[in-house]
């Protein structure tokens, strides 16, 4: 993933291939000089404009705890790292780095807040920016250093705010309401700092692109399509944006005109992928003068990959990782709706097997419950199809891209409303020629806690299940997460003070004596998000009534695997228990 560029053309990103994510740099040659080679995750870098200093996030052990270190450049060979911004026991994310300091959210305070905090790199001192509370997701400071735009998390679920501070003063104003059920993304300033376009579904269902002018604290829209989501990135003279539009789990770039909003020409990107898309993470990003975007693209069939965009020529061309093994040729999935118990419609993505067709099923549920199933490269998915099995990724209700509407239908009481759409998904199996009697769940996070859901709500349907750091008990999730993380994902799933018998009721721990199916399960002992715990008690209570059951634990893993070692361990048993008892089924 892309993540910088300087004035001399050179692109930071963060690549794997080591087997563990690491800061690179490419020079404007195309050229990779590795920056890191750490044993744990590096989650973001940004170049130190008028130095030749790298400022990076890191983490240990997959905890999340980012801390923050200074590479230079200059050093022959692989840099040193020198710390500036450690404390292990909190949370420190890097915002952005301008000349002589560094912009970073820390929780340092209470644990549960973040509060947006300057470092002087010359004299170490910290200013502190914004102390006003909440979550602080995106942070987009202006141009001239004058103000900064904070995307906080608030009190409907799946919902944030918009506040604007002007640094000198720390002074607040509110942008959207705190009450507004508004999905925030992207924000580009444009380059006097006199406005800035923001991707918002205040007061619609998508996400439109809309200015607001400082000077007259005035909103407008620049861009809106009713049926796809967009999102855009100001170029540096202001002139245009980067636009993204999203569609059934795919995202296409165009150049648009900013003053009308007409397009002006459209990226020659391979077919039915994505261009990385995030409210925390910079990617796409315009070069200083404006001559390239730098953004990173990947599909079903083609892995992530650096390219380079030049909007004089309209030229897009590739900057592959040296040494990036050959992968093999796949097929994009099918892209089609299941009715659903209440005449909803679920899209599903249907990869068909590439190997001997087993007969199988495998629903591959992702994350969230916000997430979306993307048209991205999923090493999993490409594994599963090649072992035989016709691999469905729903978005079932909840999920994002698809509309204010949808992501809604999941919220609190309506939570086992998502676990019907994975019924209504299996009755549909027999429309595309699957085998009912041989479908499996498999998922991650939230996926995770859907895997046991269905096996816990609906056991008679399913053959077997995969489940990684999934939440086994709403209750005992929400008591044991991270404190900062608690706050939000109440507002999502419900209240441990008001809603504990309707939280109870909702999770699969709560029904494990109904639980027949095999279950393989994945789980990093250093999750953040969805304690170990939840792994432990629902392996523990199906061990004691004799349901086969396998718990795989990586002692320097988080929420989910990061390392190549681990990925190459846990995956592919669960494959091998999946052939297991899928030979058993009549």
């Amino acid at each position: 993933m892309a993540f910088d560029v300087n004035d001399e053309g050179r692109v930071l990103v963060l690549y794997d291939g080591t087997g563990v994510r690491q800061v690179n740099e490419i020079t404007p040659d195309g050229d990779w000089r590795p920056l890191t080679e750490l044993a744990d995750t590096c989650r973001s870098a940004r170049f130190v404009p008028d130095s030749r200093l790298v400022v990076i996030e890191h983490d240990t052990g997959g905890n999340e705890r980012g801390q923050l270190s200074l590479l230079d450049l200059d050093e022959p060979g692989l840099p040193t790292l020198t710390p500036l911004v450690h404390d292990l026991d909190y949370l420190h994310h890097l915002v952005a780095a301008k000349p002589g300091r560094v912009l970073y959210t820390t929780n340092r305070r209470n644990r549960v807040d973040f509060d947006l905090v300057a470092r002087d790199l010359a004299t170490g001192a910290d200013t502190v920016l914004y102390d006003g509370g909440g979550w602080v997701m995106g942070v987009s400071p202006s141009p001239d250093d004058q103000w900064v735009v904070l995307t906080v998390a608030t009190v409907p679920a799946n919902s944030f705010q918009l506040l604007l501070v002007e640094t000198a003063t720390q002074t607040v104003t509110e942008l959207t309401p705190a009450d507004a059920h508004n999905d925030q993304g992207q924000v580009s300033w444009l380059p006097d700092s006199s406005a800035f376009v923001v991707s918002t579904d205040a007061d619609r269902d998508r996400k439109a692109l809309r200015r607001y002018e400082l000077s007259t604290a005035v909103w407008s829209d620049v861009l809106v399509d009713d049926a796809r989501d967009l999102a855009a990135w100001v170029s540096p003279d202001g002139e245009r944006l980067l636009v993204a539009v999203v569609d059934d789990g795919e995202v296409s770039l165009a150049t648009h005109r900013l003053s009308d909003g007409s397009e002006l020409n459209r990226l020659d990107l391979p077919a039915g992928g994505c261009a990385a898309l995030s409210m925390t993470t910079p990617d796409p990003v315009w070069s200083p003068d404006g001559s390239f975007v730098t953004l990173t693209y990947n599909s079903p069939t083609t892995p992530p990959t650096v390219h380079r965009y030049d909007p004089a020529t309209g030229e897009v061309v590739a900057v592959p990782a040296p040494g990036m093994p050959e992968v093999p040729k796949l097929t994009l999935p099918e892209s089609l709706r299941v009715p659903s118990f209440d005449g909803e419609q679920v899209p599903v993505f249907v990869y068909r097997p590439t190997g001997p067709d087993l007969g199988s099923t495998v629903l591959h549920i992702h994350g969230g419950p916000e997430g979306a199933a993307m048209r991205v490269w999923q090493p999993m998915i490409a594994a599963l199809a090649a072992e035989g099995h016709t691999v469905i990724v729903p978005n079932v209700r909840g999920s994002a891209a698809y509309g204010k509407r949808w992501y809604s239908l999941d919220d609190r009481a309506l939570r086992l409303d998502s676990v019907k759409d994975l019924a209504a998904i299996h009755a549909w199996l027999p429309t595309i020629g699957a085998d009912q009697s041989r479908a499996v769940l498999w998922g991650g996070s939230y996926g995770g806690y859907m895997v046991l859901a269905g096996l816990a709500f609906q056991p008679e349907l399913w053959a077997a299940g995969v489940d990684i750091v999934g939440i086994a008990s709403l209750v005992t999730f929400l008591e044991n997460t991270s404190d900062y993380r608690r706050a939000t994902r109440e507002r999502e799933y419900g209240y441990l003070a008001t809603d504990r018998e309707f939280l109870e009721s909702a999770s699969p721990l709560s029904r494990v004596d109904d639980i027949r199916a095999p279950l393989f399960v994945i789980h990093g002992a250093n999750d953040p998000r969805v304690p170990l715990s939840e792994a432990e008690q629902i392996t523990a209570a199906l061990e004691q009534r004799g349901v086969p059951c396998e718990l795989a634990v990586y002692s320097d893993e988080g929420h989910g695997l990061a390392k190549l070692k681990n990925k190459l361990d846990a995956y592919p048993r669960a494959l091998s228990f999946l052939r297991q008892h899928l030979a058993t089924v009549e």
